[in-house]
């Protein structure tokens, strides 16, 4: 996801630091918050750009700081949530001309390697396979990890970020409309954005 990653201040930013020192923590497994994570997206239209998110899904991922090489992500987005804030162009999203929901419900993703990490900007590029709408092809994401903390209520929790752009015409999304003074309504590429607050699995 071509990314502008997040600052912590303060005390996570100290444990972002500290966590990705050479042995300094073990892997470990985290699953998705979904009241504090978001899944949204941004497209041209016209003039100007529709954001959008998704308000379903799911995911883990497998991180040991000392060894971000071997991070391991998965994801999966129903992709019937879709919100653009407009009930009828969520409607025209959610069929044959677009995602297809009835034949393919879920959007998903599973990583295969990290490669450029960075360990003072806690940053690296995961690599991976997006499959929309029944085509899977890969993918980078420019991700970020954005430390470790406890919140006030005693629940371990992290921050992730990751950012990539995507061709919808690559996953079958082709449909548009020619404007009459020239150019299409729909833009092709879209930015995809993920921030993920995790629960620290013990």
């Amino acid at each position: 996801m071509r990314t502008t990653l997040t600052t912590i201040l303060g005390a996570s930013t100290l444990a972002a630091a500290t966590l990705w020192l050479p042995g300094a923590a073990a892997a470990r497994s985290y699953t998705v918050d979904l009241a504090h994570t978001g899944v949204t997206f941004q497209v041209r239209h016209l003039f100007t750009y529709v954001d959008g998110r998704f308000k379903t899904f799911d995911g883990t991922i497998e991180f040991d700081p000392a060894h971000p090489e071997q991070t391991k992500i998965t994801g999966k987005i129903d992709v019937g949530s879709i919100d653009t804030n407009v009930a009828k162009r969520d409607d025209h999203l959610r069929s044959v001309d677009f995602f297809n929901v009835a034949e393919h419900p879920t959007i998903t993703f599973e990583s295969t390697k990290v490669t450029d990490i960075d360990r003072k900007a806690n940053t690296a590029k995961v690599h991976g396979n997006l499959t929309i709408r029944g085509v899977t092809k890969p993918v980078v994401l420019d991700a970020g990890f954005l430390g470790e903390a406890t919140d006030p209520w005693g629940n371990k929790k992290a921050g992730f970020s990751a950012e990539t752009q995507i061709n919808r015409k690559d996953f079958g999304l082709n449909w548009n409309q020619t404007l009459e003074a020239g150019g299409v309504l729909v833009g092709d590429e879209v930015k995809i954005r993920v921030n993920v607050e995790a629960d620290v699995k013990e």
